[in-house]
């Protein structure tokens, strides 16, 4: 990704988070738990690292040389916001539009953050997408103005989205400790045993995929038999309701959800992408990928546990990944020791205040389930 930088002088619209040992967290999963922290990104989400490297990617092609460029997205969170704070710091517009149930927090937050404007149009995210579609992109060429180009910033779809998000497993490489501690390793395994990511359309555990798939080599001896290798678990969480993955894996192809009936409203796209599909069904070598579907009462406790453990407020969408890679680790992870290093993607999220954990304590007391 630093070519772009150099050769066009552009700051990466993302940065490098850190990589935290909790040991509180350590000590109630029986492992070490380490937590890669996304909400910290300029967006406060994970979709700083894939929407700006889309973004990054389109400033670096020549045919835009000598055009203005207006960035378009459909989304009621996290990836409007990302869209929007990206290509600001590039210097250029965005706007978004989104469904009408958009919460007027999020619109707010979209707008606070310079969108160019927010277009509120449809009853789901896909009615959104398909009027931005058609009013913006598809009709550019009848536009009068030739030196203006309109660019549709896909929220999750993307080879460009998937390759920034993995960008993220570049810097757990660098940043989790050595095994060993400079002695030899027979096994080279990688620095990591476990990554647990949340799943919405699946643009996050791509790029997670895409990036162990570059790094692997490195920690794979040629001496021992494909069947001797441990394979780095990827666990791919999702909520009862937003579970588009879990359900084309039951149907055994790509198949959406009738609906979303989720509270955690960030993981709701009605179909993951096809990709994400093939990545949990047959990954590339050395990777497991495991679906899991939690409740949105678990992701409530994870988000409550975050809260309390660590002060950092995060979503639902986040907060199952959380609570999953504390309390359900040895369902997928049968030879888990003390030593064996679990990263938690804290993917962030802008759909909560301090209000709303309020409101999930309450409702955790009372018996939510």
């Amino acid at each position: 990704m630093d070519h772009l930088d150099l050769e066009h002088g552009l700051k990466k619209p993302w940065i490098e988070t850190p990589l935290i040992e909790s040991a509180t967290l350590s000590k109630a999963a029986g492992c070490r738990i380490f937590l890669k922290l996304e909400s910290l990104q300029p967006s406060g989400s994970f979709k700083s690292r894939g929407i700006g490297n889309f973004i990054l990617t389109c400033l670096s092609d020549p045919s835009h040389n000598g055009r203005t460029l207006h960035f378009y997205n459909s989304s009621g969170g996290n990836a409007g916001l990302a869209a929007v704070i990206a290509a600001r710091d590039l210097g250029y517009a965005c706007t978004i539009v989104v469904p009408l149930s958009a919460k007027p927090m999020m619109i707010q937050k979209i707008r606070a953050a310079g969108a160019s404007d927010v277009i509120r149009h449809g009853a789901s995210w896909f009615e959104a997408d398909a009027y931005l579609r058609e009013t913006f992109i598809e009709n550019e060429a009848s536009k009068s103005d030739p030196l203006v180009r309109n660019i549709y910033v896909p929220p999750f779809d993307h080879p460009d989205i998937w390759r920034g998000a993995g960008t993220l497993v570049d810097e757990i490489v660098k940043q989790l400790p050595p095994r060993h501690y400079g002695k030899p390793d027979s096994t080279c395994s990688f620095p990591a045993d476990a990554i647990v990511c949340s799943v919405g359309g699946g643009g996050l555990l791509n790029g997670i995929v895409g990036g162990l798939e570059r790094h692997l080599p490195a920690y794979q001896p040629t001496t021992l038999p494909d069947k001797a290798m441990k394979k780095v678990q990827v666990l791919a969480v999702e909520t009862a309701g937003a579970d588009s993955l879990a359900h084309s894996l039951s149907k055994g192809y790509l198949h959406p959800l009738p609906a979303i009936t989720s509270q955690a409203s960030t993981l709701g796209a009605l179909c993951v992408a096809q990709q994400t599909l093939k990545n949990a069904q047959s990954p590339p070598p050395g990777i497991e990928v495991t679906s899991i579907v939690g409740t949105d009462a678990d992701a409530a406790r994870g988000v409550v546990r975050l809260c309390d453990e660590l002060r950092l407020q995060v979503e639902l969408s986040c907060g199952i990944s959380v609570q999953v890679g504390l309390d359900r680790l040895r369902e997928v992870m049968t030879d888990l020791t003390p030593d064996s290093r679990v990263v938690i993607i804290v993917c962030g999220g802008n759909d909560i205040s301090s209000e709303m954990i309020t409101d999930y304590r309450q409702k955790l007391e009372d018996g939510w389930q």
